[in-house]
């Protein structure tokens, strides 16, 4: 009985290959060789398959979610660190992991000085912002304003805007290290003007959000940029000691 239901099963497991059904072809197979699976009732054994054709697929969208990202760090919610002293507020941050903020086309914007984790905790948002299904895109200022300006000289400068603007989550990382030029400051003024109350911002700098206004050097685009930026923003002001410098001194005191 066992061969023949193989047999029959066959045709069927190339057809959920066909349909590229995988989740439900493992399944399958898997069910073909438990012993005494004939005994379960048919629809549970349906609802086993379909369940796992569910999970693969859940599972494959979350890594091309998390491919297309590009996050910095492998960074996730559940190891952020709340004993250093640094001012980051865990009950904050347990209302940033719902998510909700970003369903709510609101901005977070994380200071501090070097080494204090904005990077680490703005991908473990981002990662957590991956795993309730929204699309993120991570870049490093610099690196952002050199790929639009590289666009704008071979034609490819819509597409990039474009493809920043949809994202449902757009991380920032490192604002404010090096002086805008005139296009770049448009750039930016652009760039936010797309995403300004339809999606949502995450960007990290060592310098205060008080002193961002100086950096741009512009008054009027200052205005522009912050207006878009900063009055339906989350704060996170990290403080203290740096992290790295903290564990690189734990290690050289092992033995």
């Amino acid at each position: 009985m066992k061969g023949r239901n193989e047999m029959l099963a066959h045709p069927t497991l190339e057809n959920l290959k066909r349909l590229k059904l995988l989740g439900m072809a493992k399944a399958l197979e898997e069910q073909m060789s438990m012993p005494g699976i004939c005994e379960m009732d048919f629809f549970d054994r349906l609802g086993l398959i379909v369940d796992r054709e569910i999970t693969e697929k859940e599972n494959r969208m979350l890594k091309r979610r998390l491919d297309a990202a590009k996050l910095k760090q492998s960074a996730c919610m559940e190891d952020i660190d709340y004993h250093h002293p640094r001012g980051l507020d865990k009950v904050l941050m347990v209302s940033l992991a719902s998510c909700q903020w970003i369903s709510l086309q609101k901005n977070l914007l994380i200071t501090g000085p070097t080494g204090v984790g904005k990077s680490y905790v703005a991908c473990a948002l981002a990662n957590k912002a991956c795993r309730e299904g929204h699309s993120v895109i991570y870049k490093r200022s610099s690196r952002l304003l050199y790929d639009l300006a590289l666009g704008r000289a071979d034609g490819s400068y819509r597409k990039i805007m474009g493809s920043l603007a949809k994202a449902n989550l757009l991380v920032l990382d490192d604002w404010g290290l090096a002086p805008l030029s005139p296009d770049q400051k448009q750039d930016v003024l652009e760039l936010l003007e797309d995403r300004h109350g339809l999606r949502s911002t995450i960007i990290t700098s060592q310098f205060p959000v008080s002193s961002w206004h100086e950096y741009i050097q512009d008054p009027t685009l200052a205005d522009a940029i912050l207006d878009r930026l900063v009055h339906n923003a989350y704060r996170i002001e990290l403080k203290g000691e740096s992290m790295r410098k903290r564990l690189a001194s734990k290690n050289e005191d092992r033995p």
